[in-house]
Protein backbone atom coordinates (compact mmCIF):
# COMPACT_ATOMS: atom_id res chain seq x y z
CA UNK A 1 0.00 0.00 0.00
CA UNK A 2 1.30 3.44 -0.93
CA UNK A 3 1.01 6.11 1.75
CA UNK A 4 -0.45 9.35 0.36
CA UNK A 5 0.05 12.56 2.31
CA UNK A 6 -2.89 14.94 1.86
CA UNK A 7 -2.15 18.61 2.58
CA UNK A 8 -5.42 20.46 3.05
CA UNK A 9 -7.10 17.31 4.36
CA UNK A 10 -9.47 19.33 6.54
CA UNK A 11 -10.74 21.38 3.61
CA UNK A 12 -13.87 20.69 1.57
CA UNK A 13 -11.99 19.07 -1.33
CA UNK A 14 -9.32 17.52 0.90
CA UNK A 15 -11.89 15.59 2.92
CA UNK A 16 -13.26 14.11 -0.30
CA UNK A 17 -9.72 13.11 -1.33
CA UNK A 18 -9.26 11.32 2.01
CA UNK A 19 -12.55 9.42 1.59
CA UNK A 20 -11.66 8.36 -1.94
CA UNK A 21 -8.20 7.15 -0.89
CA UNK A 22 -9.74 5.13 1.95
CA UNK A 23 -11.85 3.26 -0.60
CA UNK A 24 -8.92 2.23 -2.81
CA UNK A 25 -7.04 -1.06 -2.63
CA UNK A 26 -3.55 0.38 -3.03
CA UNK A 27 -3.48 3.79 -1.31
CA UNK A 28 -3.50 4.68 2.38
CA UNK A 29 -4.29 8.33 3.22
CA UNK A 30 -2.26 10.29 5.73
CA UNK A 31 -3.95 13.55 6.74
CA UNK A 32 -1.82 16.58 7.57
CA UNK A 33 -3.30 18.25 10.67
CA UNK A 34 -2.48 21.33 12.75
CA UNK A 35 -4.21 20.60 16.06
CA UNK A 36 -5.76 17.93 18.29
CA UNK A 37 -9.35 18.47 17.17
CA UNK A 38 -8.34 17.92 13.54
CA UNK A 39 -6.34 14.86 14.55
CA UNK A 40 -9.31 13.37 16.43
CA UNK A 41 -11.60 13.94 13.46
CA UNK A 42 -9.44 11.67 11.30
CA UNK A 43 -8.44 9.15 13.94
CA UNK A 44 -12.15 8.53 14.58
CA UNK A 45 -12.33 7.45 10.93
CA UNK A 46 -9.25 5.25 11.26
CA UNK A 47 -7.17 7.65 9.15
CA UNK A 48 -3.49 8.13 9.99
CA UNK A 49 -2.36 11.71 10.66
CA UNK A 50 0.84 13.73 10.75
CA UNK A 51 1.26 17.15 12.34
CA UNK A 52 2.34 19.97 10.05
CA UNK A 53 1.64 23.67 9.52
CA UNK A 54 2.20 24.92 5.99
CA UNK A 55 2.98 28.42 7.30
CA UNK A 56 5.88 27.07 9.35
CA UNK A 57 7.89 23.85 9.13
CA UNK A 58 6.64 20.73 7.34
CA UNK A 59 9.98 18.97 6.93
CA UNK A 60 8.79 16.09 9.13
CA UNK A 61 5.57 15.39 7.23
CA UNK A 62 6.92 13.39 4.28
CA UNK A 63 8.90 10.71 6.12
CA UNK A 64 7.64 7.29 5.06
CA UNK A 65 5.33 8.87 2.47
CA UNK A 66 5.22 7.61 -1.13
CA UNK A 67 3.22 10.37 -2.84
CA UNK A 68 1.66 13.76 -2.01
CA UNK A 69 -1.57 15.52 -2.91
CA UNK A 70 -1.48 19.27 -2.24
CA UNK A 71 -5.12 20.35 -1.88
CA UNK A 72 -4.53 23.12 0.65
CA UNK A 73 -5.67 26.71 0.34
CA UNK A 74 -6.13 29.72 2.55
CA UNK A 75 -9.46 30.71 1.04
CA UNK A 76 -7.92 34.03 0.04
CA UNK A 77 -6.84 34.84 3.63
CA UNK A 78 -3.10 34.19 3.30
CA UNK A 79 -2.34 33.27 -0.29
CA UNK A 80 1.35 34.14 -0.04
CA UNK A 81 2.12 32.06 3.04
CA UNK A 82 -0.18 29.08 2.40
CA UNK A 83 -1.00 28.74 -1.31
CA UNK A 84 2.48 29.78 -2.44
CA UNK A 85 5.12 29.42 0.27
CA UNK A 86 3.31 26.54 2.00
CA UNK A 87 3.35 24.62 -1.27
CA UNK A 88 7.05 25.38 -1.69
CA UNK A 89 7.81 24.14 1.84
CA UNK A 90 6.05 20.86 1.13
CA UNK A 91 7.80 20.52 -2.24
CA UNK A 92 11.15 20.94 -0.48
CA UNK A 93 10.23 18.29 2.10
CA UNK A 94 9.12 15.97 -0.70
CA UNK A 95 12.45 16.41 -2.48
CA UNK A 96 14.34 15.63 0.71
CA UNK A 97 12.42 12.39 1.23
CA UNK A 98 12.37 11.48 -2.47
CA UNK A 99 8.61 11.39 -2.89
CA UNK A 100 7.59 9.38 -5.99
CA UNK A 101 4.96 11.86 -7.22
CA UNK A 102 3.54 15.25 -6.20
CA UNK A 103 0.00 16.07 -7.36
CA UNK A 104 -0.78 19.80 -7.13
CA UNK A 105 -4.30 21.23 -7.01
CA UNK A 106 -3.94 24.51 -8.87
CA UNK A 107 -6.52 26.59 -10.74
CA UNK A 108 -7.51 27.58 -14.23
CA UNK A 109 -5.95 30.97 -14.88
CA UNK A 110 -2.75 30.17 -12.99
CA UNK A 111 -0.89 30.19 -16.30
CA UNK A 112 -1.91 33.83 -16.88
CA UNK A 113 -2.85 35.59 -13.62
CA UNK A 114 -5.21 38.54 -14.09
CA UNK A 115 -8.56 39.95 -12.97
CA UNK A 116 -9.95 40.14 -9.45
CA UNK A 117 -8.26 36.87 -8.46
CA UNK A 118 -4.86 37.96 -9.73
CA UNK A 119 -3.11 37.75 -6.34
CA UNK A 120 -4.39 34.20 -5.74
CA UNK A 121 -3.62 33.06 -9.28
CA UNK A 122 -0.13 34.56 -9.09
CA UNK A 123 0.51 32.60 -5.89
CA UNK A 124 -0.68 29.40 -7.60
CA UNK A 125 1.49 30.14 -10.64
CA UNK A 126 4.56 30.66 -8.45
CA UNK A 127 3.90 27.37 -6.63
CA UNK A 128 3.33 25.53 -9.91
CA UNK A 129 6.55 26.88 -11.39
CA UNK A 130 8.49 25.90 -8.26
CA UNK A 131 7.16 22.35 -8.60
CA UNK A 132 7.97 22.32 -12.31
CA UNK A 133 11.69 22.95 -11.66
CA UNK A 134 11.91 20.88 -8.47
CA UNK A 135 13.04 17.66 -10.09
CA UNK A 136 10.06 15.81 -8.60
CA UNK A 137 7.70 13.78 -10.76
CA UNK A 138 4.43 15.75 -10.72
CA UNK A 139 1.02 16.48 -12.15
CA UNK A 140 -0.66 19.88 -11.87
CA UNK A 141 -4.48 19.81 -11.94
CA UNK A 142 -6.20 23.12 -12.84
CA UNK A 143 -9.98 23.01 -12.41
CA UNK A 144 -12.47 25.70 -13.26
CA UNK A 145 -14.73 27.21 -10.60
CA UNK A 146 -15.48 24.66 -7.89
CA UNK A 147 -19.04 23.89 -6.82
CA UNK A 148 -20.62 21.53 -4.29
CA UNK A 149 -22.87 19.73 -6.74
CA UNK A 150 -22.96 15.96 -6.78
CA UNK A 151 -20.01 14.57 -8.73
CA UNK A 152 -20.83 13.17 -12.16
CA UNK A 153 -17.59 11.27 -12.68
CA UNK A 154 -17.24 12.86 -16.11
CA UNK A 155 -14.92 15.68 -17.14
CA UNK A 156 -13.46 17.60 -20.04
CA UNK A 157 -9.64 17.58 -19.86
CA UNK A 158 -7.01 19.29 -21.97
CA UNK A 159 -3.69 21.01 -21.46
CA UNK A 160 -5.56 24.28 -22.15
CA UNK A 161 -9.37 24.39 -22.48
CA UNK A 162 -9.78 28.04 -23.58
CA UNK A 163 -13.21 28.28 -21.94
CA UNK A 164 -14.69 29.04 -18.53
CA UNK A 165 -16.88 26.75 -16.49
CA UNK A 166 -17.46 24.84 -13.28
CA UNK A 167 -16.77 21.42 -11.85
CA UNK A 168 -17.95 19.63 -8.67
CA UNK A 169 -15.38 19.22 -5.91
CA UNK A 170 -16.02 15.48 -5.94
CA UNK A 171 -14.86 15.26 -9.55
CA UNK A 172 -11.79 17.36 -8.77
CA UNK A 173 -10.96 15.03 -5.87
CA UNK A 174 -11.39 11.99 -8.12
CA UNK A 175 -9.08 13.56 -10.71
CA UNK A 176 -6.41 14.24 -8.08
CA UNK A 177 -6.52 10.62 -6.90
CA UNK A 178 -6.39 9.24 -10.46
CA UNK A 179 -3.38 11.50 -11.13
CA UNK A 180 -1.35 9.72 -8.43
CA UNK A 181 -0.44 7.07 -11.00
CA UNK A 182 3.20 7.79 -11.80
CA UNK A 183 2.64 7.46 -15.55
CA UNK A 184 -0.42 9.73 -15.69
CA UNK A 185 0.20 13.30 -16.94
CA UNK A 186 3.82 12.92 -15.92
CA UNK A 187 5.39 16.34 -15.38
CA UNK A 188 2.41 18.03 -17.03
CA UNK A 189 -0.30 20.53 -16.15
CA UNK A 190 -3.86 20.19 -17.41
CA UNK A 191 -7.24 21.93 -17.04
CA UNK A 192 -10.56 20.28 -16.20
CA UNK A 193 -14.24 21.18 -16.35
CA UNK A 194 -17.42 19.13 -16.19
CA UNK A 195 -17.65 17.15 -19.42
CA UNK A 196 -18.61 13.87 -21.06
CA UNK A 197 -15.55 11.66 -20.54
CA UNK A 198 -15.08 9.26 -17.65
CA UNK A 199 -12.44 10.68 -15.29
CA UNK A 200 -10.12 7.67 -15.33
CA UNK A 201 -10.34 7.46 -19.13
CA UNK A 202 -9.69 11.20 -19.55
CA UNK A 203 -6.69 11.23 -17.22
CA UNK A 204 -5.14 8.07 -18.67
CA UNK A 205 -5.56 9.33 -22.23
CA UNK A 206 -4.02 12.74 -21.61
CA UNK A 207 -0.83 13.37 -23.52
CA UNK A 208 0.70 16.70 -24.44
CA UNK A 209 1.74 16.52 -28.07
Amino acid sequence: MEKILVAGATGTTGKKVINLLKDTDHYTPVAMVRNESQEKQFKDQGVETVWGDLTKDVSNTTKGIHKVIFAAGSGGKDVHNVDQEGAKRLIDASKKDRIEKFVMLSSMGADNPQGELKEYLQAKQNADQYLDISGLTFSIVRPGALNNNEGLGKIKLQHKLNEQGEIPRWDVARTLVKSLDTNVAKNQAFEILTGETNIEEAVQAFQVV
